[in-house]
């Protein structure tokens, strides 16, 4: 079954290009920068129900939320659910990270990372699983633990995100592969399950420009797009601080998306921080279609440089919306990170 969600996603500007004087009448809701405070790793899409929803990571680690709405601005003051919550002990009581919501052959899937607690290093032995809906209504069916998925390491890997191209549903995650001294990788690979890969995963990017080692080395949080004949897969690097920042992979959308040769990846980020707008850490990005259909990007960063303490236990990673732009190449620009206030479209 097609992912509907990924359908309406990719139909959203030929729908609106169908009907320019509705689309015209049609004016999205004023946004406001940042979207949501305190919301990082943001998801947001249009599902074919004609609402936006939206997950991220909370400050505390300890719970996967949602909400909806029927405006990308309306999700600032939506009501969020709470999905479901850290485990009191096991692999799944610590660190709750960035969730990620599909719908999947009917069903809604959602993934995330999680890690052990009870203090030092073990707390960061995340790994990745999955939450499925017993219902057609996110908001309001009962979730519960579908499971681990599996890879071919036993190792740190998070950031899943799916998506189906040329009638073939595939998996997008990053990890740390034994005997690659990186911290996260990235891997692609088709799905026969949820949780389980068809094939050998294809390593498609290892971190080693300089603007992906800043501070860790870094591949993670992959975004696909499909536009003008092309596949993009956005993706952040380096540590979670200012220098966060992201890249991207491209190819032609013919291509053997599996083959790693025929990617290739931006020399210089196509996304970092403006001191200027004093926007810091632009990262772990989703991509969504405004109520006219056009293109935007999901973010999260911080509105100030300086951070006392490790950064992933700073709170004020905020989810912030913007449109993109094309070249006349057809690949996309997606300029500065706004400054804070209400978004021009």
């Amino acid at each position: 079954m097609e992912d509907f969600s990924r359908r309406l996603f990719l139909a959203g500007a030929a729908a609106v290009a169908a009907s320019p004087a509705m689309a015209q009448r049609r004016k999205p809701a004023t946004i406001v920068n940042p979207l949501v405070r305190q919301r990082a790793d943001a998801q947001v899409f249009r599902h074919i129900d004609g609402h936006y929803y939206m997950t991220g990571s909370v400050p505390e680690y300890d719970r996967v939320v949602l909400r909806r709405a029927r405006t990308i601005a309306g999700l600032a003051t939506a009501h969020e659910q709470e999905l479901w919550r850290h485990l009191a002990t096991g692999p799944m009581s610590g660190f709750i990270w960035a969730p990620e919501l599909h719908h999947i052959d009917g069903r809604w899937i959602l993934y995330f990372a999680a890690g052990p607690s009870g203090g030092g290093e073990d707390v960061f032995r995340i790994r990745t699983y999955a939450l499925v809906c017993d219902g057609q209504d996110p908001m309001a069916g009962r979730w519960s633990v579908l499971g681990q998925l599996e890879t071919p390491w036993d190792s740190f890997n998070l950031d899943s995100t799916s998506f189906v191209h040329r009638g073939t549903r595939y998996l997008c995650w990053a990890q740390r592969e034994p005997g690659i001294e990186t911290n996260s990788n990235l891997y692609l690979a088709p799905l026969a399950t949820p949780l389980t890969l068809a094939a050998k995963p294809a390593r498609l990017s290892v971190p080693t420009l300089d603007w992906e080692i800043q501070g860790f080395k870094v591949n993670e949080a992959p975004a696909f797009l499909e536009r003008h004949g092309r596949v993009f897969l956005t993706y952040s690097a380096s540590a979670t601080d200012a220098r966060y920042c992201m890249g991207m992979l491209t190819t032609r959308a013919d291509a053997d998306i599996m083959d790693p040769v025929v990617w290739s990846k931006s020399p210089v980020p196509v996304f970092a921080s403006s001191p200027a707008n004093n926007v810091w850490g632009p990262g772990h990005n989703s991509f969504t279609v405004d109520e006219r259909g056009r293109d935007m990007l999901v973010y999260h960063a911080r509105d100030y440089r300086e951070i006392k303490g490790d950064p992933l236990f700073d709170p004020n990673r905020h989810t912030r919306v913007q449109p993109i732009h094309y070249r006349a190449d057809g690949t996309p620009d997606f300029g500065v990170p706004v400054r804070n206030g209400t978004l021009r479209l």
